[in-house]
């Protein structure tokens, strides 16, 4: 394998594991959410931001783990036949595989773009050119000139009316990771094909 596959390779692995590694602890804090949840009910008044934050929470724990589940291996397979397999027929089929994964990962992704542009008030049909401009403004002229450029911020439609836009973000980027995790195995199991251990 070229030089710079391998270094993209060991790039995204390690990000991926390092992010992953540290998000295993996010369901520490969603204990923590859910046992507060119980206990305000039982003792207090109910909280009301609990329930909402335990999903976001959750989206978070699932989405940002999700490339360092890829990386393990971890995901869900069919070994009926799989199993028996030889492990240069077990690369050929990930590797037809993975470019449906990676076409289901970019369609989510082109969505959540839209979605998060969505919920930070850009309502046209561009938010890849309107999320460009908003960086360039952001760099250039700096964040209050980038916060004017926002419109009406979507909220949640409960009792607490949390911001969107965190959670939104954070399965933008959840997205783009698992992407690149899923290119880096694409590669990996090209190297498999070859004959080559990476």
């Amino acid at each position: 394998m070229p030089r710079p596959v391998l270094a993209y390779i060991r790039a995204i692995d390690s990000m991926n594991r390092f992010i992953g590694r540290i998000t295993m602890y996010l369901i520490f804090a969603l204990i923590g959410v859910l046992l507060w949840s119980s206990l305000s009910k039982a003792l207090f008044n109910p909280s009301l931001w609990t329930l909402e934050t335990a999903q976001f929470v959750m989206v978070a724990y699932y989405v940002l783990g999700g490339p360092y589940s890829i990386q393990l291996g971890s995901n869900v397979r069919m070994d009926l036949f799989y199993g028996n397999w030889s492990i240069k027929t077990k690369a050929w089929v990930d590797a037809f595989t993975v470019l449906f994964l990676m076409f289901y990962l970019g369609v989510l992704l082109y969505g959540a773009v839209g979605s998060t542009a969505y919920s930070l008030g850009y309502f046209g049909t561009e938010p890849f050119a309107w999320f460009w401009d908003l960086t360039k403004t952001l760099v250039t002229q700096g964040p209050a000139a980038a916060a004017q450029e926002l419109g009406f911020m979507e909220r949640s439609s409960t009792a607490w009316r949390p911001f969107i836009w965190p959670v939104k973000t954070i399965l933008c980027v959840g997205l783009f990771l698992m992407l690149l995790q899923a290119l880096a195995e694409l590669f990996r199991d090209i190297g498999r094909i070859r004959g080559e251990a990476l």
